[in-house]
């Protein structure tokens, strides 16, 4: 397949090619999967900002072709892409303008004086110093001058900026990024200002001279293509580049279609490469490449990588949203965790405001278990999605790339969703069709910072003692003061909203706990009750994915950062599964945290307490270990000790454990 003049970052519909679907446990109706991709790092949950699922009403429309960039200069949006007509509304009549235009994102007033001629689609958008727009793309004149590929221009008049130098001599440009005064070019150019460059360079942002010191180069293309880049990102000190194309070797050192370069000194390519972009995803005449776009985190310390593939997952990230951590060094890297969509295509990824956005043209997230289908735990998002940087799941926030009504000669669904990206007001999309958020958006719109949320985390209390919680009969609580080291005289409590209850586990205001509801197709589901320590309130379900999994079959389970820890019925290990709790969402995909010398097939009912998991088991004994989520093992049984023996009044022997500081 030949490399086209990077038309957009998905090559269509992901081809079936390979289908991985885990088997299911017997009689545990839980998922099974491999030993968890990093042991060593487990992000917290942390507060975010998400924006509104409704989009703006003011963005201007574009037809044809696609959106891919953005920029912003004052209060006026510049817009590139593929696109070869505009109209300011859905009623209005169509002007011809291809490629390139801005509009006033306070009133959406498309601009009359920014209307740049240019022979050739723009990718890639960068506001540059001294109220510049910077141009790249796939074109060899603008306003009828020959500048190939790399262009500055004057927002308000269109009008080529003389003084700045920077060109493509010879291939298209994909991406840049500005990091100071340094402008990151790449592409799939071989040289930029009359110097060899293959796929990278840097240039001075102000004046478009390129930097000599900077000398990293790709080669050899996949599957007998031309090499590439596709997509850059640069952490926000500078100190770091992630890169993303088609190439097999940078500077001379294999790296498999992504590398980290080191920018802090003389740019050098690190220590970091992954096998998880090779076959078995499909062939490369299916997808010439599989990192669709890089997107590094607020502090730089990790970075979000989305792709396509097709067949071949889980053993490598095809059509996956994954995250790795920055300073990881080596090679044969694995995430820190996958998303992984089922065999769709994510095409562009966005890290703003403590959240993750992704789109493209997937219709589900957390997919793992079916190919072309949604398999057990699949969350509905179609084509757009956010998620949370320390688990990859989504959040409550489902807009969809869809419209119940659209104007005639529009498109409802579309293979790309080429550029996501944070501007002052909002999240700007840019697509290959026309329907977001049930309404008319052609080509592009802005989910707009204005009636979005705050997306807050929940973790269990962090206090030493409190009171530990354990039903003695059904709808029947027994509270019983814990001080970290030893349990206190128990009181009774009736209980009569908490019957049918199973493992149970402590967030705040609330208990998550497994119930046992007839007519419901495991028989059970996850509940939440507003518990202050007295009354457990009326239960309502965690969430509407509850048909596939049966949490009746834990044993015990506790949550910390993200992550649902349990024990279950026919199970030998201590098990993990990420849990999202902005949408109750539960992962697909169980995991087994390594540990030592603990029988875990026997505990029953489970706490974190203050560093230690708190458990009772079948002998009625309560034992206390230390828990450490990073460590390899995270527990040694060697260091346990026994809380309390079983008496007449608590056995310490029943699923339903839980603790808060109440």
């Amino acid at each position: 397949m030949p490399v086209p003049p990077f038309p957009r970052r998905s090559a269509g519909r992901s081809r079936v090619l390979t289908t991985a679907v885990a088997a299911l446990v017997a009689g545990a109706g839980v998922l099974v999967a491999a030993t968890p991709a990093s042991a060593q790092v487990v992000p917290a949950p942390a507060s975010a900002t998400l924006v509104s699922a409704n989009p703006s009403n003011l963005t201007p429309h574009a037809r044809d072709g696609e959106t891919r960039a953005f920029a912003q200069v004052g209060d006026l949006v510049v817009v590139g892409g593929s696109f070869t007509q505009l109209r300011q509304t859905a009623t209005s009549a169509w002007v011809t303008q291809n490629y390139l235009f801005a509009y006033d994102r306070t009133t959406g007033a498309i601009s009359s004086t920014f209307r740049p001629v240019l022979d050739g689609a723009v990718n890639t958008l960068v506001a540059g110093p001294n109220g510049t727009v910077i141009v790249g793309g796939a074109f060899k004149t603008v306003n009828g001058v020959a500048r190939k590929n790399l262009v500055a221009l004057n927002p308000s008049t269109g009008a080529i900026v003389d003084s700045w130098v920077g060109r493509s001599d010879g291939g298209a440009v994909r991406d840049l990024e500005l990091n100071g005064n340094w402008l990151y070019v790449a592409g799939a150019f071989n040289w930029l200002n009359g110097t060899a460059h293959a796929g990278l360079a840097r240039v001075n942002a102000t004046t478009g001279a390129i930097d000599p010191a900077f000398n990293v180069n790709m080669s050899v293309g996949r599957n007998t293509t031309s090499p590439y880049v596709w997509s850059i990102d640069v952490t926000p000190d500078g100190s770091t580049m992630v890169v993303g194309g088609n190439f097999m070797y940078l500077n001379d050192l294999p790296r498999n279609q992504i590398a980290l370069v080191d920018l802090s000194g003389t740019p050098t390519v690190l220590d970091w490469s992954t096998q998880k972009y090779v076959p078995p995803c499909a062939a490369p005449t299916t997808f010439i490449h599989y990192v669709q776009d890089v997107k590094f985190g607020p502090d730089g310390s990790y970075f979000i990588v989305g792709s396509n593939g097709g067949g071949g997952w889980p053993a490598a990230y095809c059509d996956a949203l994954v995250r790795f951590e920055t300073a990881a060094r080596g090679d044969s890297q694995l995430a820190t965790w996958v998303d992984f969509t089922g065999n769709d295509t994510i095409t562009s990824v966005e890290v703003a405001d403590g959240m993750i956005y992704l789109g493209g043209h997937f219709r589900w997230l957390n997919n793992p278990n079916a190919s072309d289908a949604a398999g057990p735990g699949a969350i509905d998002r179609l084509g757009i999605a956010a998620v949370t940087p320390a688990t990859g799941l989504p959040v409550n926030w489902n807009p969809r790339r869809s419209a119940s009504t659209l104007p005639a000669g529009t498109s409802s669904w579309g293979s790309a969703v080429p550029v996501l990206w944070r501007g002052t007001d909002g999240i700007y999309f840019g697509q290959n069709s026309d329907a977001m958020g049930n309404e008319y958006h052609g080509r592009l719109g802005m989910f707009p910072l204005a009636g979005g949320r705050t997306v807050a985390p929940k973790n269990p209390t962090t206090a030493e003692a409190g009171h530990l919680y354990l039903e003695t009969a059904d709808g029947e609580l027994s509270k019983a003061p814990f001080d970290g080291a030893a349990v206190a005289a128990p009181t009774v409590q009736s209980q009569p909203n908490y019957a049918g209850a199973g493992a149970t586990w402590g967030l705040g205001d609330r208990i998550y706990w497994a119930h046992t509801v007839a007519g419901t197709p495991t028989g059970s589901r996850i509940d939440i009750s507003l518990f202050n320590g007295t009354t457990v309130g009326a239960p309502w379900e965690a969430s509407g994915y509850n048909d596939w999994y049966n949490p009746a079959a834990l044993t015990g389970a506790f949550y910390l950062n993200g992550r649902l820890y349990y024990t279950r019925s026919g199970g030998t290990g201590l098990y993990y599964r990420y849990f999202e709790v902005d949408g109750n969402y539960l992962g697909a995909t169980e995991f087994t945290a390594p540990t030592s010398g603990v029988a875990w097939s026997s505990v029953r009912g489970m706490a974190w307490v203050a560093g230690k998991i708190v458990y009772g088991s079948t002998d009625g004994k309560l034992r206390s270990v230390p828990f450490d989520p990073t460590a390899a093992p995270v527990v040694d049984g060697a260091t346990a000790t026994i809380v309390a023996e079983p008496t007449a009044e608590l056995t310490w022997s029943n699923p339903a454990l839980f603790f808060t500081a109440q």
